[in-house]
């Protein structure tokens, strides 16, 4: 009877741990309701880009967020703000479709997200958007790594695939916290395998009822002196009209802040 006892115990054990497995999927999903609010949103960026530790460019911008309903992926609008050279100055992703508008030309032109923004920041690393609907999700293992005030995390490692060829990165490395789903470290990878880019993303806050880093860390793939430093701050739930994504309106837009 003991015996029989020990195997219904271990089986139900054995279930229980089962049910609690996450697939990479469900880890980087949940990793990005971390980075991103549910509801529509903004929040301002900071970049600065720095070479041998010291800032040589700044760029201000203000970021307009929404989830489409039908793809689940977000819809971007930025707006720049500094320096004055490219104030009002407009980016629009929609889908995984880049639209560049400048007031001085009235022109707007399609763009690639991985065309470059400033220092190593490209244009779709300033845009919000849902990993788990761009990339094929593996998971690598599970590592303790340290942070960058070097504090042991311990992580989920998920390899990201792109799944269609107009993401900004072919390939990342992605280290997630196991408990709070937090991104900790990205490893960014172009198609031929090169390293691109390492980012480390830090300085945890609560935005708009949950825990998010408000700081990323990026790093030259070649040229570890060459850093650009984004940070995330005024975060504010909206209401965000569907007409802001076309094409059409990106004249017409002025945003809310």
């Amino acid at each position: 009877i003991t015996f029989i006892l020990l195997v219904v115990f271990f089986g139900l054990m054995t279930g229980v741990h089962a049910e609690e497995k996450l697939t990479a999927n469900q880890i980087v999903a949940a990793c990005d309701k971390v980075r991103n609010p549910e509801k529509p949103f903004s929040f301002v960026e900071d970049l600065v880009v720095y070479k041998s530790n010291k800032p040589i460019k700044k760029m201000r911008l203000v970021v307009y967020a929404k989830e489409d309903e039908d793809s689940g992926q977000f819809r971007s609008l930025i707006r720049f703000l500094a320096p004055p050279r490219d104030k009002n100055k407009i980016m629009m992703k929609n889908g995984n479709v880049l639209w560049f508008h400048d007031p001085s030309t009235k022109a707007s032109v399609r763009i690639s997200p991985k065309q470059r923004l400033l220092g190593q920041a490209s244009n779709g690393d300033i845009m919000s958007v849902n990993l788990a609907k761009d990339y094929e999700a593996e998971i690598g293992g599970q590592e303790t790594i340290k942070d960058t005030k070097r504090k042991n995390r311990d992580c989920y490692k998920i390899d990201l695939s792109a799944i269609n060829n107009s993401v900004t990165y072919d390939k990342i490395e992605f280290w997630i916290e196991k408990k709070t789903f937090i991104p900790i470290k990205g490893k960014f990878y172009s198609e031929s395998g090169r390293l691109l880019k390492t980012a480390y993303y830090r300085n945890m806050k609560y935005h708009l009822g949950r825990k998010r880093p408000s700081e990323t860390i990026i790093i030259d793939g070649l040229d570890r002196k060459q850093i650009t430093k984004i940070t995330h701050k005024n975060y504010q739930f909206q209401t965000i009209p569907d007409s802001w994504f076309q094409k059409e309106y990106l004249p017409r837009f002025k945003g809310l802040n």
